[in-house]
């Protein structure tokens, strides 16, 4: 258990300075709110706030479970095929995740958001695996 609990901290920081690159969603609505501009309806610190939640809600939401899960079905199997298993879970929960936070049935809105995150979360998902792996 410790293992896990150390892995999913770890798999948290990677994801975490994934985000120090910014998603494009996030620099095109930063610069569509221009910090001088009283009319704009998000003010800027809004954008971080969100980027930081996303991050959070990400990890909770598919890097944990995904995590607990794929190590699960991929036990006693190489590391390889452990972190098959941890992707195919993320990739449904983050397409589940998506869907439900864009509320639209629309893939081309769906599939940026979804290749960004799991981009970012497989980063992370790696070092799960790793650090799961060295420590059981």
């Amino acid at each position: 258990m410790k293992a896990h609990l150390a892995a999913m901290h770890l798999s948290g920081a990677v994801l975490l300075l994934t985000f120090l690159v910014p998603p494009a969603w996030a620099l095109d609505a930063y610069g569509a709110a221009p910090a001088h501009d009283p009319s704009a309806d998000v003010p800027p610190f809004m954008i971080f706030l969100t980027v930081a939640l996303c991050c959070v809600s990400y990890h909770v939401a598919v890097q944990i479970p995904s995590g607990l899960l794929g190590t699960w079905l991929g036990r006693n199997r190489g590391a390889g095929v452990m972190y098959a298993c941890v992707l195919a879970v993320a990739g449904v929960l983050t397409a589940a995740l998506s869907w439900g936070v864009l509320e639209t049935d629309r893939l081309a809105e769906i599939l940026p958001v979804w290749a960004d995150l799991m981009a970012r979360g497989s980063l992370g998902m790696a070092a799960y695996v790793w650090l799961s792996r060295r420590l059981t």
